[in-house]
């Protein structure tokens, strides 16, 4: 009896990519194990993308089409500017790997050119020139994905290593801070010994970096009326 094969569909292949994605990370991502996995040949793939980067693109597109989606815009700029922010952190922690993929992707599908076009409009009513504007955009967007990737990759810091070690660079840096001077370490040791640093990733320090954005912002604005 001939075997049957397998029926995938697009959302099927994007399903399956995310749930690699989560599994190995984007730096053992292929179109080869994404086949494997769905139980086809990876020729197959390229009846529904001609490569991975257009697949990552598509994938790239449903993260900007669900902040779209769950994006309500409300109040004056620096609100829906914030709220856009939000929003953009909170979906790409729900998808793993899309900050990267975000980044390694140009706005070339519909979705993702209406996000930026979204954003575009939180600062339309702006008094800065049009060049300055599409800075802020550019500004906030990459605050958002540095944050978030930081943030992952302090979780990797902490990883489980194959013999089910806990691995993380806590213990080597107090060692290498206790062993620098004064001058040149002093207040990052402090910091460090204080317990700030596991305060980065918080929602707070979101905020506040946020925040210097949108003051920054307003600051521009007051100098171009001067």
């Amino acid at each position: 009896m001939k075997k049957q094969q397998p029926s995938i569909s697009e959302d099927i292949i994007l399903q399956t990519s995310w749930e690699l994605l989560g599994e190995e990370g984007i730096e053992k991502f292929s179109l080869r194990g994404l086949a494997e996995r769905l139980g086809i040949q990876a020729p197959s793939l390229y009846w529904y993308f001609k490569s991975k980067q257009k697949l990552y693109e598509r994938l790239s597109n449903q993260v900007a089409k669900i902040v779209l989606e769950e994006f309500h815009p409300e109040g004056d700029w620096k609100e829906q500017l914030a709220g856009f922010a939000s929003t953009v952190r909170n979906v790409l922690g729900r998808y793993p790997c899309s900050t990267q993929l975000m980044m390694l992707t140009l706005p070339v599908e519909p979705d993702s050119v209406r996000f930026t076009n979204r954003m575009l409009l939180c600062v339309e009513s702006l008094p800065l020139e049009q060049e300055h504007k599409l800075q802020v955009v550019f500004t906030l967007t990459n605050y958002v994905l540095g944050f978030v990737l930081d943030n992952e990759q302090d979780r990797r810091n902490f990883s489980i290593d194959r013999k089910g070690k806990e691995t993380h660079p806590a213990g080597e840096m107090v060692r290498l801070l206790d062993a620098m001077s004064e001058s040149d370490a002093g207040l990052f040791r402090k910091m460090y010994k204080s317990g700030l640093y596991e305060l980065m990733g918080t929602d707070a320090a979101f905020e506040f970096g946020l925040k210097l954005i949108l003051l920054g912002i307003e600051q521009a604005i007051k100098e171009q009326g001067e």
